[in-house]
Parts: C-alpha cells; sequence; structure tokens
C-alpha cells in the first residue's frame, strides 16, 4: 500500500505553501489578532479565486471533482500559514453535510455558492460545555421552524448558512439548513483563545430551517461525517505542528547563549527531537485516514480516531515547545509562538475533544473483526 502523494500532488502543495507565504504571512495573521475583524475576507476572496473550497464538490455542482487527497495537502498548508479563514467549518464540515445528506435540490441551490466561496456556511452541533450526543440535543425542528441554540459555533459570527442538529427523538438526528440572515436567528459573538477565527452562540427562535434530505440520519451517520471531517482536520493540525517544530528549529540556530547556538545544547535538541517523533507518528496516522477517506473504507472509523489522537497530542506538544524552546520572550504579545498555540488549543476541541476521539478509538477497535486464522 502506498501513501506518498503523485507528482501532481506534490505540485499542489508547493503552489499552496508559495500562495500562503505570500498571501498568508505572520502579518495578516497578527491583523485579525490586532482588528475586528472575524477572518480574513480578502484572504477567503483569494482562496476561492483558487477554487480550493471547490475541491471535492463534484463538477455538476460547480466544483472541481478532485479527491480528498487534494483537500487533505491543501488543509495541511492552511494549517502551516494559521490562516485566519473559516474553512473547516465551510468545507469539512457543512459542504461535507450537503454533499452526502442533501436531496438534489438543496444540492443545485447551495453547492454552487460554497464551490465559489461567495457562500459561508459552518456546523452548529455543540449545545454548551461537554460532548453533545444525540440524546442529550435539545434544539428542536417542527413544521419548518427550528427552536434551541447553539454555541460554540465556529465561525458563526460571518456563516451565511448553518446545518444545524436537531432532536428526531428516537436516537437519531435531523440536520437542518438554517440562513443566518433571519430575524429568528440571534448571533452573540463568543471571544475564545484564538483570535483569528470568530465564534457565536445562535440562538433560533422559530427559525425558518428546512431538513437536509429526507428529515432524519442514523446518529452513526452524523458520526460518519466528523470523522470525515477528523481526518482533514488532522491534516491541518499536521501543518500547524510541522511549522512549530520548523520555527523552533530556526530559533534554536540563530539564537546564542554562552557563546553558541541554544542548538547545541543537549536540552534543546531533546526537545526538537521529541517534537520530530510526534510529528512523524501523526503524519503517519494522516496518511492512512487520507487513504481511508478516499477510498471510503470500512476502516475509516479506526483511522480518522488514530489521525486524530495523534494529530492532536502533536500539535499541541509543538506549539508548546516552540514557546518552551523560545523561552522568556516566547509568550509575548511581540512573538509569533502564540499563533501555533492558540490554533492547536482551538483545533484540539473542535469536533470533540482528545478524551472523545480516544474512546471512540477503542469503540473502532473493539468492532473491528478478528483477523482468520
Amino acid at each position: 500500500m502506498n501513501f506518498e502523494f503523485s507528482e501532481e500532488q506534490l505540485m499542489l502543495r508547493e503552489q499552496a505553501r508559495g500562495f500562503l507565504s505570500q498571501h498568508c504571512p505572520p502579518t495578516r495573521v497578527r491583523e485579525v489578532f490586532d482588528g475586528e475583524q472575524d477572518y480574513d475576507a480578502t484572504l477567503w476572496n483569494s482562496i476561492a479565486e483558487m477554487g480550493w473550497t471547490a475541491t471535492a464538490i463534484p463538477e455538476a455542482y460547480g466544483g472541481l471533482g478532485l479527491g480528498y487527497y487534494e483537500l487533505a495537502i491543501i488543509a495541511e498548508e492552511l494549517g502551516r500559514a494559521v490562516a485566519p479563514v473559516p474553512f473547516s467549518s465551510s468545507v469539512y464540515l457543512a459542504t461535507e453535510a450537503l454533499i452526502a445528506f442533501g436531496n438534489e435540490s438543496q444540492k443545485e441551490r447551495w453547492l454552487p455558492g460554497l464551490a465559489s466561496g461567495e457562500c459561508i456556511a459552518t456546523l452548529a452541533h455543540a449545545e454548551g460545555a461537554g460532548q453533545t450526543t444525540a440524546k442529550s440535543l435539545t434544539t428542536s425542528l417542527s413544521d419548518g421552524t427550528l427552536t434551541g441554540g447553539k454555541k460554540p459555533v465556529a465561525d458563526g459570527t460571518s456563516a451565511n448558512i448553518a446545518i444545524v442538529t436537531a432532536a428526531a427523538g428516537d436516537g437519531s438526528v435531523t440536520l437542518c439548513l438554517v440562513e443566518l440572515d433571519q430575524d429568528n436567528v440571534d448571533r452573540s459573538p463568543i471571544q475564545t483563545l484564538d483570535f483569528s477565527r470568530g465564534h457565536a452562540t445562535l440562538t433560533f427562535n422559530n427559525a425558518t430551517a428546512e431538513a437536509l434530505g429526507d428529515g432524519t440520519i442514523a446518529w452513526s451517520a452524523f458520526e460518519a461525517l466528523l470523522d470525515r471531517a477528523a481526518v482533514l482536520m488532522a491534516w491541518e493540525q499536521l501543518g500547524l505542528a510541522d511549522k512549530a517544530l520548523e520555527q523552533a528549529c530556526d530559533y534554536a540556530q540563530q539564537r546564542y547563549a554562552f557563546g553558541r547556538a541554544i542548538g547545541s545544547f543537549q536540552a534543546i535538541k531533546h526537545k526538537l527531537a521529541g517534537m520530530y517523533v510526534k510529528n512523524a507518528l501523526a503524519r503517519s496516522n494522516a496518511y492512512h485516514g487520507a487513504w481511508a477517506l478516499a477510498s471510503n473504507s470500512d476502516t475509516l472509523p479506526l483511522a480518522a480516531s488514530t489521525a486524530r489522537v495523534a494529530s492532536i497530542q502533536a500539535s499541541l506538544n509543538a506549539a508548546q515547545e516552540n514557546i518552551q524552546t523560545h523561552g522568556g520572550m516566547g509568550f509575548t504579545w511581540e512573538f509569533d509562538c502564540q499563533f501555533y498555540y492558540r490554533r492547536a488549543k482551538l483545533l484540539s476541541l473542535a469536533i470533540g475533544s482528545e478524551r472523545h476521539w480516544q474512546d471512540r478509538l477503542v469503540t473502532a477497535l473493539e468492532q473491528q473483526k478478528p483477523a482468520a486464522a
């Protein structure tokens, strides 16, 4: 089994890295941090013009009809750049939900706008602290109106539409499509640790909504949607972790103490080596996850959970050790180390915590078919 990318895919990585180096340097990220905007709209429009938002959308709906390997490559480069855009919410989650569960009319109406980037979407699922399940959902859909609240909703301040989970009462779930620019939807901004991504509390007061597809889906089908997003987020976290390691190595070679570069000290060497090992393990699992996603393998729940846990651990470790390598200046506002730490913490909780995905990993292992004797 060959997990290596093709020559064309490696060219896409080179192109994406070059584009983001030019259009999303740390100074652009800092502008969003210091400003009042929830994302970089200019960068978002440029990304859409590059066709990245259309990568995995079928050509029949205005997409490029490429695959998940290409989307994983783009996700990795967006992670390296800590891009302040609503890409994960709109592409990994909402767009995938529409493709998987929407009816033909819904796909024809919304997918072209999502492909062009003119429409931004998000998935509104969490209803507060802790893991939201089919049994704990309180948001409800009745006669085309939605009532309830969701928080925190990633990119909820900037999205045009939201795919909202609502209780179906039988252990299943209804995915509702809601246009957010209506009087019966209230958006209240929430400040999270990552200032470059806007979050909100969404309150629905008999808001007009429509169910995706046939109305309800099994909870396992919704979890499969999260599995798909977990693989792509793992690649984004991997890009972040590798960039944090690169930044730490660069600083260790440039910073001198006691007459020599701090990278020559054994303590720093061990720190950087530990970062590399965790990143390498996460990359191996991310490759497996991308293969399982692209091939629609039955092993996707296991591959996604493994990739998600490894990427959370690698990105958090790399972001923390990067700050430590920079010493007393690493935690200050003036240094860029904080960008990777804040994004790593945010992504470690989006779509479920590490503990949740560890539980999913154990469950997937238990459900594996035993090998033939």
